[in-house]
């Protein structure tokens, strides 16, 4: 049975006010009845051994287990900066070691408007390999997360080359179903509209057989059901692919609707969702 757990970021204006901190995030993972928690690594106050492992323990006491720590870099960049965000993916990998955490979300790259994605594709693929083996020696599984804000990979067939190009046990898949090229949540090209040049649902299918985890994306809920995604299409492939890992709630419709009261509608909403498809 797929098991739900909450992504940070559903909080993100909430904690960028400074009225909620990682604390009261758990503590609402909680009272929504939710198993799991994914960690943004902006929402950790500091790498201190003591803090973390009140955030652990915190966790542990509420019952929630922590998927994976989120971290936002890209593998486009040249030289020194490229240096830094392998160091950076490094670090947090450390981290996750420490705190007895299984994996690490990682992105691929951003496509500089010089380059084309080929172009780009041969020193993200050198910059992942070198951080992948690095994960490897800490036990530590990294997560490639697709993405669509002039990214890659941006399709279900971009993913699946890159993960048969890496083909380790330490690289795997964290699926956003609002992140392929074509979907309606993308932040390049006019939110809230399908680009019919991309079939997104197909890439979701392409991509879903490798997936460990999926960041089920909310955009409009005020209503109680998810406006922009189909998720009567997407649950019978997620579905049919026998997937039974975790299912995060990430809420990204803040122009909307306030995140208090959006996310206990969105967590409804998909736990509804998964007991309509025996899921």
């Amino acid at each position: 049975m797929i098991k739900l757990s909450l992504q940070s970021l559903s909080y993100r204006d909430t904690f960028n006010a400074g009225t909620l901190n990682l604390f009261g995030i758990i503590e609402n993972a909680y009272q929504l009845k939710l198993d799991g928690i994914d960690i943004d690594h902006r929402h950790f106050e500091s790498t201190d051994i003591r803090y973390l492992e009140q955030i652990r323990e915190q966790c542990q006491k509420k019952g929630l287990q922590i998927c994976y720590i989120g971290v936002s870099n890209n593998f486009g960049l040249t030289g020194v900066e490229l240096d830094t965000q392998i160091k950076q993916m490094k670090y947090w990998i450390d981290v996750a070691a420490s705190m007895g955490i299984r994996m690490v979300r990682t992105f691929g790259a951003w496509v500089p408007e010089n380059e084309n994605e080929d172009e780009v594709w041969t020193r993200m693929v050198e910059a992942t390999r070198e951080v992948v083996n690095y994960s490897e020696s800490k036990n530590v599984v990294m997560g490639l997360h697709n993405h669509n804000h002039g990214c890659v990979p941006a399709t279900g067939d971009q993913v699946m080359q890159l993960l048969k190009e890496i083909n380790s046990p330490y690289y795997s898949h964290i699926l956003d179903t609002g992140q392929y090229r074509g979907s309606p949540g993308v932040s390049k090209g006019t939110r809230g509209i399908d680009d019919n040049r991309w079939d997104f649902y197909e890439s979701i299918r392409i991509s879903v057989p490798k997936a460990v985890q999926i960041r089920a994306k909310i955009y409009r809920i005020n209503s109680g059901k998810e406006k922009w995604l189909d998720y009567d299409r997407i649950m019978p492939i997620i579905k049919n692919a026998e997937f039974n890992g975790w299912m995060s709630v990430v809420y990204e419709g803040q122009d909307e609707l306030n995140e208090i009261e959006a996310v206990p509608k969105a967590s409804k909403f998909l736990r509804d969702m998964l007991n309509t498809y025996g899921m």
